[in-house]
């Protein structure tokens, strides 16, 4: 039995919303619904009611461990060769792809239907306790009266991204007449760190949801009307049917083991089957006798990585398109052959097309009963578009999605494109001790492996393991953060290895994670972000 409830996430407005509902005796998934809709208004970027998202559940006095997967699905009309003649490459750490015109990255084309909202809705249905209006109340105020920017916030909006060819958060804010008006003073300067944003019109479609009762007046109703009118006005793709037709999916949770625990994490078409390969990769290594962060800690992750990375961009996709042999790919013997070609000297090679951080949020819970929960949600990135009247911003997904037909990820109908996203929890024996996940794109799965690495392999308590210096390899460089020794990225630069030091002290995802040890659980939210974690008897 856990003698206490833990909550984590990189808002602490959203985090404190989670916490009131367990003060109040709502259960775990309660707390992450409410926590998750604040994080709709107070990051509006990062995620929201024009996203997606997957949830593990973990409820074992129900005898429920399942996914949730309310993953966003290309419009019907989409079609696998529609952006092939303007393909003009791939971002560095492959999360998405680069068009001439960048149509698929700002705009109405470059929205997928979102599932979020729907995706709430279950989840507290089949999982919560709590009342619809009640848990949508605290997002509601945020909304209408306001908050404060945070740093990360304001960096993200600030970030240069065009050096990969990708259009710049900033333009995406201006994109829409509510984003000019919302982000933005009446002088045209972007409004800045500890200024208050309110966002009317979305706290009006929040209390027109949370007066209805249900997700149906979004997919069914008059907000849907409002939608399609709204693209077809705009040239988008999406369409009444597309959203009449939305459902979720449930599935079980992939599952595999290091030094001795059990790990379970998100099926395909999300990252936590590659998570868990590289764990299993890794575990033919004695990391815990490599000194953490020295040149052969480093190498052996990040060949680790490539080989992980190599495996996900050959076969990943949405198994209801594509085979994704995950049981050949999570075999110790595979993991055993890959570690042995790295003991060899072989060095993996990444492929992407000629020519960060990324979208998305995340929330870890238990609660005193002994549930779980792991959520990570997103708009891919954000599309810029925001309908008149609505407030949300809608996702970015279609630039996730490979230009080229015949590919693991290429664009069909209503598929689902895969995602990043590892929310993970890591039992010993029976009991859940690491509830765990990341914002952070392609950067999930090693970040997340690497904090499991921490607490098991080094003993670090959860928040030393989710604030060590982190590396990632899911390109042929080696990305470490500004905390790792000049003289470990000199040595590898030696051995013909390219080193990119990120000027970030914290960098690469973003982990907010729960221990539980004897009983207690204690959370921690990563120093890169603004967020914390917040503990009730």
């Amino acid at each position: 039995m856990i003698r206490n409830a833990t909550i984590v996430a990189p808002q602490p407005e959203a985090v404190e919303a989670g916490a009131e509902i367990l003060e109040r005796g709502g259960n775990a998934i309660d707390a992450a619904l409410a926590c998750a809709f604040v994080q709709g208004v107070v990051d509006p970027q990062m995620s929201g009611i024009g996203g997606f998202g997957s949830m593990q559940v973990y409820m074992p006095a129900r005898g429920i461990h399942e996914f949730l997967e309310f993953y966003a699905l290309a419009p019907a009309a989409a079609t696998p060769d529609m952006w092939l003649d303007k393909l003009l490459g791939q971002s560095r750490d492959g999360f998405g792809f680069i068009l001439e015109d960048n149509s698929s990255e700002i705009g109405y084309l470059a929205c997928c239907t979102p599932g979020s909202l729907k995706g709430y809705e279950r989840a507290l249905r089949d999982y919560g306790t709590w009342d619809w209006a009640e848990l949508i109340a605290p997002a509601i105020k945020y909304a209408e009266e306001g908050f404060m920017i945070r740093p990360h916030m304001h960096w993200y909006w600030t970030k240069d991204q065009t050096g990969d060819g990708q259009v710049n958060t900033l333009d995406k804010l201006r994109y829409s007449n509510t984003g000019k008006r919302v982000y933005f003073h009446e002088d045209g300067r972007l409004r800045g760190v500890g200024e208050l944003l309110r966002n009317p019109d979305l706290g009006r479609t929040l209390r027109r949801v949370a007066e209805s009762g249900s997700s149906d007046i979004f997919y069914h109703g008059e907000i849907a009307e409002q939608i399609a009118r709204d693209f077809a006005a705009h040239g988008g793709l999406i369409g009444l049917e597309d959203l009449a037709q939305y459902d979720i999916t449930k599935a079980a949770p992939v599952w595999g083991s290091y030094r001795g625990r059990r790990i379970a994490s998100s099926p395909p078409p999300g990252s936590g089957f590659p998570m868990i390969e590289l764990l299993h990769i890794l575990e033919n290594f004695d990391l815990a006798n490599m000194k953490h962060g020295s040149v052969e800690y480093v190498r052996t992750l990040f060949e680790a990585m490539k080989h992980m990375t190599i495996d996900k961009d050959a076969h990943m996709g949405d198994p209801a398109y594509v085979e994704v042999p995950v049981d050949e790919l999570l075999s110790k013997e595979h993991a055993t052959d890959l570690a042995d070609r790295i003991k060899r000297g072989e060095r993996a090679s990444v492929e992407r097309l000629d020519m960060s951080q990324r979208d998305t949020t995340h929330i870890s819970v238990v609660d005193k009963d002994g549930n779980a929960v792991a959520l990570t949600h997103s708009l891919g990135s954000p599309s810029g578009a925001i309908t008149d009247g609505l407030g949300f911003m809608y996702n970015g997904l279609m630039s996730r999605f490979d230009p080229r037909p015949g590919k693991a990820a290429s664009i069909a109908p209503r598929k689902r494109r895969a995602s990043s996203a590892a929310p993970t929890i890591v039992f010993d024996d029976e009991t859940p001790e690491i509830v765990i996940g990341a914002p952070g794109g392609s950067y999930i799965a090693p970040t997340v492996a690497q904090g499991i690495i921490n607490m098991i392999d080094f003993d670090m308590n959860i928040h030393a393991a989710v604030s060590a210096p982190r590396l990632v390899g899911v390109s042929n460089s080696i990305d470490i953060c500004n905390r790792i020794r000049r003289s470990v990225a000199n040595e590898l630069r030696s051995d013909g290895y390219q080193v990119v030091r990120s000027p970030q002290t914290y960098a690469f995802a973003a982990l907010h994670g729960i221990r539980i040890t004897d009983g207690i659980s204690s959370g921690a939210a990563d120093p890169q972000r603004d967020g914390m974690a917040i503990s009730v008897d």
